[in-house]
């Protein structure tokens, strides 16, 4: 080989390799500086924020159905109604000492907008924002000067609070709220005096639990049925989450809206879907058919806002029947998922309850599973779902013991190539056997390689008489690429996998390999195991599979380490294997 070409070969190579090295540190300070600014635009703890109530300023977004439930039958109540007659209380716009409450637990820091009750922050104290000693707790929900995610909820019907009018401000006896050691549970109460209805809005929070379960308490001390219904509302704009999606190369997750409904368990909606139509469940088709087949509405569900890592969901009474909706704003850039529950009658001289459960955390397979059917499918684990979920179970399992999410994807690695080592050694017996015969298959092309038929007829001959499969090789690997690959979406997912540390330099298995170190082992692999194998007869065939090593190296630079390691493992397995096999075809 010419000295000055695979000099100057080198020499690109090492620019290349260092400007990734630069590219990536460019990057990551790129990154850190952009979410230390998001932080700074959080909504300031100050009072003279908390616009006061107005009966002018129509707020569009209060749900305008409800599923009726009063003694007389079922009908259609209206519940945005006009200044006339409202149960707006006009008295909440008396000073108050601050607009908003803070509580923190230990897995929650959560700011709540006296004015409606909203969740409009809502930081994960166990997640870190960035994969530094001094980041921040991960802002889940938030409202900025350009990011919107909030969690509303209140109440509508004929003696509803919110209206298109206004919302009410509610008054609290404390304005800090923390989860003490020793207490297991919190709970922070929000008080409004409607007329001659007392309405509690209670919050409360459990030790170790990313739900919150959210009632409200009317007491009602008049001489009327106190009528109305809740609702819950996630409001966001479509801005993607910094570190969210990924490289620009490697796979983009999902982020948008989901519901489950009797049709589909798991029914997903991008914000693109939503610039084009909304989606309400049951449909009034739905309801007509129910109703001409006897049935009910069907009762639960849930509706989420997904992201990677993590989500937010509202879960309203199990037992229930809710009306849910996605849509876009109508009069903003954001998107409003909700649900709106029956409507309560509570009778004159007595008292009412009406809850729901918000969810705001981690995507936690066997956490959601206990909350709520079919939640745990926000875990997007693709179409090979039903080997991804066993496959993570048994990754989670592992760690129970080594406590190394690494090495727990290392030795689950090592438990599929031996679940698939019978079929694995069938294809390198047959890779082995028709590299052994390739000097042969050399000969023929050399002899009749003018003459397509006979070449192709007297190569079926050699492969009789030396017993060779020429798809041998490729079947039983075949048979293993939907478990890799369910195992691939299983990794993807895992919010356990993120900051997790592995070793020396991989201090974060769900980010890119820093430094490169593991792109560039896993191409080393590759050549290993092209070495290994029969080589193509085309030539073109084999400059393109001289490329490959190169091409994958470059292309998993950009994923994360956990999968790359994963990879290299696989790569190294079947090195072992396929080496130990061909070497004693060769010498048989």
């Amino acid at each position: 080989m010419n000295p000055i070409r695979t000099g100057l070969i080198a020499a690109i190579c090492l620019v290349a390799f260092l400007l990734l090295l630069r590219w990536n540190e460019f990057e990551a300070k790129n990154i850190s500086a952009n979410i230390q600014a998001e932080e700074m635009q959080v909504t300031p703890f100050a009072p003279q924020n908390l616009p006061a109530p107005s009966n002018t300023a129509v707020d569009l977004d209060i749900p305008t159905q409800t599923i009726a439930q009063v003694s007389e039958g079922n009908i259609d109540l209206p519940t945005l109604i006009d200044d006339e007659g409202s149960t707006y209380i006009k008295t909440a716009a008396e000073p108050s000492t601050t607009s908003y409450i803070s509580v923190s637990t230990d897995t929650l820091d959560i700011l709540i907008d006296l004015q409606g009750g909203d969740i409009v922050k809502a930081a994960l104290q166990n997640y870190l924002a960035l994969n530094e000693e001094n980041s921040n707790s991960y802002e889940l929900l938030k409202r900025t000067a350009s990011h919107t995610y909030i969690a509303k909820s209140g109440l509508v019907g004929p003696n509803g609070t919110d209206t298109a009018k206004g919302r009410p401000l509610f008054k609290v006896s404390k304005t800090s709220h923390v989860l003490r050691d020793g207490e297991n549970t919190l709970s922070v109460t929000l008080q409004l005096q409607q007329d001659q209805a007392l309405i509690e809005k209670t919050f409360l929070f459990t030790r170790g639990s990313h739900q919150i379960q959210i009632d409200y308490r009317i007491v009602n001390r008049s001489n009327q049925s106190w009528q109305g219904a809740m609702y819950g509302q996630i409001v966001r704009n479509g801005y993607k989450p910094i570190l969210e999606t990924g490289s620009s190369m490697g796979p983009s997750p999902f982020l948008g809206a989901a519901i489950t409904t009797i049709d589909k368990n798991y029914k997903k909606f991008d914000f693109d879907d939503l610039d084009d139509e909304s989606f309400s469940y049951p449909s009034p088709r739905l309801k007509e058919q129910l109703k001409q087949e006897g049935k009910s509405e069907p009762k639960g569900g849930w509706v989420a806002m997904v992201q990677h890592y993590f989500v937010s969901a509202w879960i309203p009474d199990p037992d229930q029947p809710h009306q849910y909706s996605i849509r876009k704003s109508r009069k903003k850039d954001t998107y409003i998922l909700e649900f709106t529950d029956s409507v309560t009658t509570v009778p004159a001289n007595s008292e009412g309850q009406i809850g729901a459960t918000f969810y705001v955390g981690p995507k936690i397979i066997k956490d959601l599973e206990e909350i709520a059917p079919y939640l745990d499918l926000t875990v997007d684990l693709g179409w090979l779902w039903f080997i991804s979920k066993p496959l993570f179970s048994a990754l989670d399992f592992i760690h129970t013991y080594v406590g190394n999410w690494g090495v727990a994807v290392i030795l689950l690695t090592c438990l599929v190539k031996l679940v698939f080592f019978y079929p694995s050694a069938m294809s390198y017996r047959s890779m082995a056997k028709m590299r052994k015969v390739a000097p042969l298959m050399a000969e023929l092309k050399e002899r009749y390689g003018d003459d397509r038929q006979r070449m192709g007829a007297e190569t079926m001959k050699l492969y009789k008489k030396e017993g060779v499969n020429p798809l041998g090789g490729c079947l039983p690997m075949l048979m293993q690429m939907p478990v890799f690959l369910a195992l691939y979406w299983a990794l993807m997912e895992s919010v356990e996998l993120r900051h997790a540390p592995f070793f020396l330099w991989i201090n974060d298995l769900s980010a890119r390999d820093p430094y490169f170190i593991l792109p560039i082992l896993m191409g080393i692999t590759m050549v290993l195991q092209q070495r290994l194998s029969p080589p193509p007869t085309d030539p073109m065939q084999a400059k393109v599979m001289k490329m490959m090593p190169y091409f994958f190296s470059f292309l998993f630079a950009m994923f994360p380490a956990g999968l790359v390691l994963y990879w290299i493992t696989n790569n190294t397995l079947s090195i072992t294997q396929q080496y130990v096999i061909t070497k004693r075809i060769e010498n048989s």
